[in-house]
């Protein structure tokens, strides 16, 4: 029988916890902040309050955490005459110490990089985020539309005035990423969702998402043909053409890709 008010674990798993997975994940501070705001003040919701995010939003960082380290991270109250609450499992404890030791290890990093090349260091940081999408790009967030749950998150390029992209996220990553105008994130987007198309008339850079370059390499394929393009401002991006397409090294080309498909990350 089950007893109100009882702390049961949201997920029963027996896994070993793997928190390098989950303090790995690109921008896990704001989240690991709402964790320990629950272990401090036993509620999900106190803890959305005092991180500054939405109560979904907060939830979706647990789920996230939790998805990473494999384990319950929390026992959550069922019921009871207070609305029920939140603490952490062992598990959950674990994970604050060990991100408690990796900002003190990233400190002392930093500090030692005092002095030398911030470009190269900023280089540095980025490089360390591992994914299998090809295009990257360094950003500054210039402006965000909120439009009901669905944020539309404008950038320019660190490294080029003349390259802009717009990417399309939830509301709550957007708060858990504490996105804002002049804050450096990385765009980025797989190959296989950039269209490549030849250019006809005149190159409309100012349409979002939309950028006109030449081919520089081209590799074709039965299910489409890569295309390697360098775009104004010497960028460089891949995406994918029609099989035997009509493209070659030096076409004028348009390559496209829709805003959801554009990922953020910060470092």
């Amino acid at each position: 029988m089950q007893t109100r008010g009882m702390m049961e674990p949201m997920q029963q798993n027996h896994r070993k916890p793997s928190f390098v997975d989950a303090l790995g994940h690109v921008q896990t501070d704001r989240r690991i902040d709402i964790l320990r705001q629950i272990g401090e003040l036993g509620s999900i919701s106190k803890a959305a309050r005092a991180v500054g995010v939405s109560y979904k939003a907060a939830w979706q960082a647990v789920d996230t955490l939790t998805n990473l380290s494999g384990v319950a991270l929390l026992d959550r109250a069922v019921g009871g005459r207070g609305g029920g609450g939140a603490k952490l499992t062992e598990a959950g404890e674990q994970l604050l110490a060990a991100a408690q030791a990796l900002k003190g290890a990233r400190a002392q990093a930093v500090e030692q990089m005092q002095g030398h090349d911030e470009q190269h260091a900023a280089t540095a940081a980025r490089l360390a985020v591992r994914t299998s999408m090809r295009n990257q790009w360094p950003c500054i967030v210039t402006h965000m539309n909120v439009q009901g749950q669905i944020v539309q998150v404008h950038l320019q390029s660190a490294t080029s005035e003349s390259f802009r992209v717009c990417a399309r996220i939830t509301r709550e990553s957007a708060e858990l990423l504490g996105l804002r105008g002049g804050i450096a994130v990385q765009a980025l987007c797989k190959a296989t969702a950039v269209h490549a198309a030849p250019l006809t008339g005149t190159p409309q850079d100012d349409e979002a998402n939309h950028w006109s370059g030449v081919v520089t390499r081209i590799s074709r394929g039965a299910l489409g043909d890569e295309i390697s393009a360098t775009l104004g401002g010497g960028l460089q991006m891949v995406g994918f053409a029609p099989p035997d397409s009509a493209l070659k090294s030096r076409s004028k080309i348009v390559m496209s890709v829709d805003e959801s498909a554009v990922v953020l990350a910060l470092g």
